[in-house]
């Protein structure tokens, strides 16, 4: 199998004033040039944000979607999976497992839908609010955790850009090409 190729980029770094490579056209990407690429990028930024989410102490552990998750089904009490898993952007296989979770720790409840038997809808239990209660007012902590290196232009031109990235995602969920 071939290597892919990649078109000639470069950009200029938010962090410092260097350009770096991103990639050449004609040229295999090298293991060392890995690091300067989005998609390695993204990915450990992703660990940053789950360790700090993490390090916020709860009695029953919470992972980021399972947060999000809860939080939506406290805000749209009686929706159903395919709507729970468009609301968070997640996976429509997956969100199951995620209901799953909530359920056997006792923070949400499944009831069959009275017009169709199939369909669960879900609610948030008492239990489930109370952890809310407890986690949310720490959101801002976790974002501190995460943003600290950045200086507060950085941060909000750092969230300027995720939301442009976020919003154009969605766009290509919207007209079917994802």
């Amino acid at each position: 199998m071939r290597s892919p190729r990649l078109v000639q980029h470069t950009h200029k770094c938010l962090c410092c004033t260097q350009a770096d490579r991103v990639g050449v056209k004609g040229e295999t990407v090298r293991a060392k040039e890995i690091y300067s690429q989005p998609g390695y990028l993204f990915r450990r930024m992703h660990q940053v944000s789950t360790a700090a989410f993490s390090a916020v102490e709860t009695e029953k552990p919470l992972t980021p979607v399972q947060f999000a998750a809860l939080l939506t089904i406290r805000d749209n009490p009686g929706i159903d999976a395919t709507r729970l898993a468009s609301a968070i952007r997640f996976d429509r296989t997956t969100i199951g497992h995620v209901i799953g979770r909530l359920e056997i720790k006792g923070l949400i409840i499944r009831n069959e839908g009275s017009l169709d038997k199939r369909t669960k809808l879900l609610r948030i239990t008492a239990e489930g609010s109370m952890l809310l209660d407890s986690v949310g007012p720490r959101v801002g902590e976790i974002a501190e955790i995460i943003l600290a290196p950045l200086k507060e232009s950085e941060r909000v031109e750092l969230m300027r850009m995720l939301t442009l990235l976020d919003a154009a995602a969605n766009q290509d969920v919207v007209d079917g090409e994802a």
